[in-house]
C-alpha cells in the first residue's frame, strides 16, 4: 500500500498542469461536442438491502464511476451504470440503483459495503482525466471503473491507472486497441465489455463463410472508433479471403454519402461495412435507402437510439406497419451484436431482463452484459479473494473466469495476456419490434433470433496478435 499511496500523493501534486499538458490529445475520441450539463446534483446515498455474502472479506470497497450522464450521448452511460448496477444487485442479492444520476450510492453485502461514487465524464477525455484524477486524489477510490469513449479511456488509463496503480475496470469504451495495444495495455486494466475486434472476427467470418458477398467496401468513422472497426474487419476478411476493393473514413455526422456509395458500386463491391455511431449511420443508411445499390449494408448491431432513427427512416420509406416481408427487400445485414436482450436463452439472462426493465423501463442493450459482467467479476474477486483490498482484486480478476452473466454461467473469461475477457458474440437480422417489446424497447426494429453464436475463443484477438505483455 505504500507505493501507492505515494503514487497517489504524486499524481495529487501534479494537479491541474498535468491535465492542462496533454489537453487535446483525444482529438475526435474525446467527443468534444457532447459536453452539455445535465446539472449533475449528488444524491443522496441509496442503500441496498442486506442479503449477499461475501465469504471472509470486510470493509467498504470505493468505486469511482465516470461515465458520460449529459448529452446527446448520455444514453450510452446511463445502459452502461444501469448494467453495473444490475451486476452488482444480482451478485449481491439487492435491488439495482434506480438511476443514472452522479452522486454517492452504497450497496451493503454482508460485512462489505461497495460504495460506488459516480461522476459525469461528459463523453470527453478531457472531463474524464479530470474526474478520474479527483476520484483517486480527493476520493480515494480503490477501483476505477467506466468510459463510454474509448480516446477518454486511454488518457485514463495513460494519466491516472499507471501513475497510481489503482485498478480499472474499462467500458463500454470499444476500440480493441484498449487491450490489444501496449500503450494502453496494462496489469490492471481489465474489460469485460466486448469491443470491436470482437464485433468484426464474428461478423466477419460469417460473411466469408456463410455468405455469398466477395468484395467489401470499408466505410468507418475518422478517429479510433471507426479506425478500429475498418481495420479488424479489413483483417479478418482478408483472411478469409475476401478481396476489400476500398476503404473510406469520413468525419462524424457526415452526409453526403451518394457519391461515396457510388464510387463503393463502381469498385465492384458486393458488401460494404459501417463504422459508425449513431452521429453517422442514419445518414448513411437513408442514402443507401433511396439509392439502387447491388450490394449488402453489413456490420455491427447498435444501441436502441440507432435502431430508433433506423426504424424510423424505414417506416418513411416503406409505411407503417413494417412487416417482415417488406424489411425482406433491404439488403441490410446479416449483423453482429455484443449483446442484446433476446440473444441469450438461460436463468441469469431471464432474471437480468426481467429486473432491468423493472427497474429502468427497457429492456438491456448493447452495453450492458458488458458492464454487468464488470460488477459480478468485481463481486467474485473480493468474495474469492477474501479482501478489498485494490492489490488482492487484481489478482483474483486476473484469468477469472466470471461466473454469473447474462451470457450464461462462466460467460466470460478474462485472458491472462491482456486482460480482456473472452464471451460469445451472436450474428442477428433485423426484424420489426414484437409487441411485447413495443414499449421498453422503443424502436420500430429490433434483433431476430440468433442466426448464430460465435465462440469467445473465436470472436477475440488471439495472444500472437496483440502487442502486449503482461
Amino acid at each position: 500500500m505504500t507505493d501507492d499511496v505515494t503514487r497517489r500523493k504524486a499524481l495529487a501534486a501534479m494537479g491541474a498542469a498535468g491535465v492542462a499538458g496533454i489537453a487535446g490529445c483525444a482529438g475526435g475520441d474525446g467527443g468534444g461536442d457532447q459536453t452539455e450539463t445535465d446539472g449533475g446534483t449528488p444524491t443522496a446515498t441509496e442503500a441496498g438491502t442486506t442479503m449477499g455474502s461475501s465469504g471472509d472479506a470486510s470493509g467498504t470497497v470505493k468505486v469511482g464511476v465516470l461515465q458520460p450522464v449529459s448529452g446527446d450521448l448520455k444514453y450510452y452511460g446511463s445502459q452502461a451504470l444501469w448494467g453495473f448496477y444490475a451486476g452488482l444487485a444480482h451478485k449481491t442479492g439487492t435491488d439495482p440503483v434506480p438511476d443514472a444520476s452522479t452522486g454517492t450510492k452504497t450497496v451493503e453485502a454482508g460485512d462489505v459495503t461497495y460504495e460506488l461514487v459516480v461522476r459525469d465524464s461528459k463523453f470527453s477525455a478531457d472531463e474524464a482525466q479530470t474526474v478520474a484524477t479527483s476520484l483517486v486524489t480527493n476520493e480515494d477510490v480503490d477501483v476505477l471503473f467506466g468510459a463510454a469513449s474509448s480516446g477518454a479511456a486511454r488518457r485514463v488509463i495513460d494519466t491516472v491507472v499507471k501513475q497510481t496503480d489503482v485498478p480499472y475496470l474499462a467500458g463500454p469504451a470499444a476500440s480493441a486497441s484498449l487491450t490489444a495495444s501496449a500503450e494502453s495495455c496494462d496489469r490492471r486494466v481489465f474489460r469485460a465489455s466486448e469491443n470491436t475486434a470482437m464485433d468484426a472476427r464474428s461478423g466477419g467470418t460469417y460473411v466469408a463463410q456463410e455468405t455469398d458477398v466477395s468484395k467489401v467496401y470499408l466505410f468507418g468513422a475518422d478517429y479510433s472508433f471507426g479506425r478500429a472497426v475498418v481495420n479488424n474487419y479489413k483483417t479478418v476478411l482478408q483472411n478469409q479471403g475476401v478481396e476489400i476493393v476500398g476503404e473510406k473514413f469520413v468525419p462524424r455526422g457526415y452526409s453526403k454519402w451518394d457519391g461515396l456509395l457510388s464510387n463503393a458500386e463502381e469498385a465492384g463491391a458486393e458488401g460494404i461495412v459501417g463504422g459508425f455511431t449513431v452521429s453517422t449511420l442514419p445518414n448513411l443508411f437513408t442514402a443507401f435507402l433511396q439509392g439502387d445499390y447491388s450490394y449488402r449494408l453489413f456490420g455491427g448491431l447498435a444501441t436502441r437510439i440507432t435502431n430508433a432513427v433506423v426504424g424510423q427512416i424505414l417506416q418513411k420509406v416503406f409505411g407503417k406497419p413494417l412487416t417482415e416481408e417488406k424489411l425482406s427487400g433491404v439488403k441490410a445485414g446479416p449483423f453482429t451484436t455484443r449483446y442484446h436482450w433476446n440473444q441469450y436463452d438461460n436463468d441469469i439472462n431471464r432474471q437480468f431482463v426481467d429486473t432491468y426493465t423493472s427497474t429502468y423501463g427497457t429492456v438491456p442493450d448493447l452495453f450492458t452484459s458488458g458492464t454487468f459482467t464488470s460488477a459480478s467479476a468485481l463481486v467474485q474477486a473480493v468474495e474469492e479473494g477474501g479482501s478489498t483490498e485494490p492489490g488482492d482484486i487484481v489478482s483474483q480478476l486476473r484469468g477469472m473466469t466470471v461466473a454469473e452473466t447474462p451470457k450464461g454461467e462462466d460467460g466470460y473469461t478474462f485472458q491472462k495476456y491482456n486482460n480482456q475477457a473472452q464471451s460469445s458474440m451472436t450474428v442477428a437480422g433485423v426484424v420489426p419490434t414484437a409487441d411485447e417489446y413495443t414499449d421498453t424497447w422503443g424502436a420500430a426494429i429490433q434483433p431476430s433470433d440468433p442466426l448464430a453464436t460465435v465462440s469467445g475463443e473465436q470472436a477475440t484477438i488471439p495472444e500472437s496478435d496483440v502487442d502486449c505483455s503482461l
